[in-house]
């Protein structure tokens, strides 16, 4: 790429210096409502002041900066391009020879590095922070949380099945517990008990009453059918049994928590473990880990959108302009909630969902390009 000219950098240096500012404004408002909303929990319960700090609010401003960068992205271009152009700058510019495209270049450099930081945001660093502010929040605001969930089935292993009643987040118990191993579509062992405890130091389950049965192939003749194999089972009784299965508390976490802790590998693979054990909140977790990718790329959409449409000096002036934009930005939000809601209830892919605001939004964006002040 050639070195930046004087007109890069004074429009680079517009652009980021209107994102940076506007930004930071907005997540100060959120954290003054977002403090008198929980001024009674903090005050109450003696939080530590450097908890409160490092551990909530220094991860509250990385998520919800990056979560509005798209939208105030947009806000940026419009607002300090539509100055430019209600003060005629634009008209000198064009007016020296330089072209349209030479001057979008800034801004398209500008979105590069916009984009790029929320890619990285979302997929590794993000994921990291929000493990320390899930912590808080569980440790201080959630402490009231239950896991309500009847009946659950979970598949744990190639062959093994794992069903229990009901699970008391708070103690690590489930309760009414049924242990199954299935092989060749033949149960080759069974287990019931009253109850497992998580045992966190060996991590291991702590069964109660337990109930073992064992399905074990004769080699031998049955006399009343002259078949081969037939099988006899082997019962046993034990008060308490200590098992390790590939399954924690952990799995029992509220599905949003999981996966927004997650980075893109370790989302990654557990999407495929959860696929393996058949899992109905795959389209959850693809949800998520879509987003992360198409939600930064908006960001190039709406820089484009936003320049073309406030590089032309109108009446409105530059309220107008900023009107637009916000339009323009709600709904791109709703579209990306509507989408988002279709493919959780399995009415579309996806990876189709979640991009498909990103397609529409690109129309919009080559019909500005085209219809805009050369």
């Amino acid at each position: 790429m050639r070195v930046l000219t004087i007109l890069d950098r004074y429009i680079l240096k517009r652009f980021l210096s209107t994102f940076f500012f506007s930004i930071m404004l907005i997540l100060m408002i959120f954290i003054v409502f977002d403090i008198k909303d929980k001024i009674q929990t903090l005050s109450r319960d003696e939080i530590p002041l450097n908890e409160i700090v490092f551990d909530y609010y220094l991860m509250f401003i990385p998520y919800y900066g990056n979560y509005f960068s798209p939208l105030f992205t947009f806000i940026a271009v419009i607002f300090f391009t539509s100055k430019l152009a209600q003060q005629t700058e634009f008209i000198a510019i064009l007016s020296s020879g330089t072209s349209f495209n030479r001057i979008m270049r800034p801004y398209i450099i500008g979105a590069l590095i916009l984009s790029l930081s929320s890619l990285a945001l979302n997929h590794f660093i993000l994921p990291k922070a929000f493990r320390v502010k899930i912590a808080f929040e569980d440790k201080y605001f959630n402490n009231t949380y239950n896991f309500d969930e009847i009946n659950i089935h979970r598949k744990i292993g190639d062959h093994r099945m794992l069903y229990f009643e009901s699970f008391d987040n708070k103690l690590n118990t489930a309760f009414k517990v049924s242990l199954e191993d299935v092989i060749d579509n033949k149960q080759v062992y069974f287990l019931k008990a009253d109850h497992m405890k998580w045992d966190s130091l060996k991590h291991e389950w702590k069964f109660h009453n337990v109930e073992e049965r064992t399905l074990m192939v004769q080699d031998r003749l049955d006399t009343l059918r002259y078949e081969k194999p037939i099988y006899k089972q082997k019962i046993k009784f034990t008060p308490d049994k200590s098992i390790k299965i590939e399954f924690s508390p952990g799995d029992m976490w509220r599905y949003e928590s999981k996966i927004e802790t997650m980075t893109y590998f370790e989302l990654k693979e557990y999407i495929n473990k959860e696929r393996a054990k058949g899992s109905n909140l795959i389209p959850f977790f693809e949800v998520e880990q879509y987003k992360r990718s198409s939600f930064p790329f908006a960001t190039f959409i709406l820089t484009i959108i936003g320049f073309c449409v406030s590089s032309r000096k109108v009446r409105g002036g530059v309220g107008f302009q900023i009107a637009l934009g916000l339009l323009l930005s709600c709904i791109y939000i709703m579209l990306m909630y509507v989408f988002t809601t279709i493919a959780t209830t399995g009415f579309a892919h996806p990876l189709l969902a979640v991009w498909t605001p990103n397609l529409l939004f690109s129309v919009v964006a080559a019909f500005y390009y085209k219809t805009a002040q050369k």
